[in-house]
């Protein structure tokens, strides 16, 4: 398994460099089910912090991209049944990515509730508003 960080990731969504995201598509176009890229629950969070920050690219957008990296047999997400849950939430929600994912992980980790003054991750990410 080969780690791939996040701006591997980017260069090959994005196509916004020439040179490096001809890298990083043959990169990417290198592995396979049994010489798999592992992708950790912190490269997610860059990417979509670098997808709506830098490319101002809306939910719907991000959806997409982390559609795209999950349906790739040959790319492993850490904690990928959480990632899949929050990407659910995110996709369907007003909370952020990164609460969609604290929540997520939390519930895994077996928390009956996680507690946020987030009144839209109260309310889309499945958290316990603290009034």
């Amino acid at each position: 398994m080969i780690g791939l960080d996040t701006n591997i990731l980017t260069r090959f969504f994005a196509q916004d460099h020439p040179a490096q995201s001809r890298k990083a598509d043959a990169i990417l176009g290198s592995l396979t089910i049994d010489e798999p890229g592992w992708v950790s629950l912190a490269s997610v969070l860059e990417l979509v912090w670098v997808f709506t920050s830098k490319f101002r690219v809306d939910r719907r957008g991000v959806c997409l991209v982390l559609d795209q990296l999950q349906r790739r047999k040959e790319i492993v997400i850490e904690n990928a049944d959480s990632f899949r849950q929050a990407l659910d939430l995110y996709r369907h929600g007003n909370a952020d990515f990164a609460d969609c994912l604290i929540s997520s992980l939390s519930l895994a980790a077996g928390c009956t509730k996680t507690l946020t003054f987030d009144k839209d991750a109260a309310k889309t990410a499945g958290m316990t508003l603290v009034a």
